[in-house]
């Protein structure tokens, strides 16, 4: 299976850009599928052979460079967010962001956003995208909706960072779940409720690298959502560790594990977890074996083990 990808950067005036990036690929079957499994790959893309635009959008400064407003018709929430959560690099898209679940679980939409950065490091940020928001409006009550507001700081050797995201008339999130934690009723049990997210996020990496000591990433979700009856509460952590320089320059050794989003009154105790070795054959090609696994429930309620294999070659 193959994923190729273009990206684009236009500037009209040296301070604005406009983002596009093209996309296209083959994969079928759980590397690309959002499955309770949780076995969506982050190289994955099945766009069945067809070049298509996959992101667009344009950013440009406001009265001075800390300010930045962003708009456009294909971007995600986390793109416009000012502090970025985590800098664990992974292999499967549930540990992306420190765990791509309820408060930072995005969804390619029209959408716009502010950041504001300071020279400290601070930074506050508030956007929102909303799904099919081309046929249904932005932020309507036909369209399902996330509004994500982020304050974080970030110094040369560690980041803090806390998001509330809202979401509306039923947006769910895909990647880092369990079949329960992802659904988000009303009060009548129908599936497009709305849901309050907040998020933690902390990085810290140390002063040298190739040594024993790894880069650690963080994070942790909760959620509450407009059920009647029953709990009404999700809940999701993750932990990511990196050792960079390990046995040949630019090397990745990288470990991550964690709990998908879980509701309160779920028969099981969802866990993912990978394990992965990246390292580069030349300045234009990296290799990346990884392992990974992990228990989630099947459609009768009972515990289920998965565990996949996957080699990733990048031409860059």
């Amino acid at each position: 299976a193959y994923t190729y990808q273009i990206n684009l950067n236009t500037s009209f005036n040296g301070d604005d850009n406009l983002y596009v990036r093209l996309k296209t690929g083959n994969h079928k079957g759980p590397s690309d599928e959002k499955t309770s499994y949780n076995t969506y790959l982050s190289a994955a893309n099945g766009k069945a052979d067809e070049l298509t635009v996959d992101k667009i959008w344009y950013t440009m400064p406001v009265g001075d460079t800390n300010n930045t407003i962003f708009i456009g018709p294909a971007v995600e929430n986390y793109y416009m967010h000012g502090t970025t959560p985590s800098i664990y690099k992974s292999v499967l898209k549930s540990f992306t962001l420190g765990g791509n679940a309820a408060a930072y679980g995005a969804s390619t939409s029209p959408g716009a956003g502010w950041k504001y950065v300071a020279d400290n490091g601070f930074a506050l940020s508030s956007n929102f995208a909303t799904q099919d928001g081309e046929n249904k409006g932005m932020l309507s009550k036909e369209g399902k909706t996330s509004w994500a507001t982020q304050v974080g700081i970030t110094k040369p050797q560690y980041s803090v960072s806390a998001i509330l995201n809202m979401k509306y008339n039923g947006w769910t999130d895909s990647y880092f779940k369990s079949t329960d934690g992802s659904s988000r009723p009303d009060s009548t049990g129908a599936a497009t409720g709305d849901s309050t997210n907040y998020g933690l996020r902390a990085w810290w990496r140390p002063l040298d690298t190739g040594t024993a000591v790894p880069e650690i990433s963080l994070g942790y979700d909760t959620s509450h959502t407009e059920a009647a009856t029953g709990g009404d509460t999700t809940d999701a952590y993750f932990v990511g560790l990196t050792w960079q320089d390990m046995f040949t320059a630019e090397d990745r050794i990288g470990i991550a594990f964690g709990q998908p989003q879980k509701h309160e009154d779920d028969t099981v105790n969802p866990f993912l977890y990978e394990l992965y070795y990246d390292y580069k054959v030349n300045d234009s090609v990296t290799v990346t074996p990884a392992f990974f696994g992990g228990t989630s429930k099947n459609g009768r309620g009972k515990e289920v083990d998965m565990t996949g294999y996957v080699v990733n070659t990048t031409l860059k």
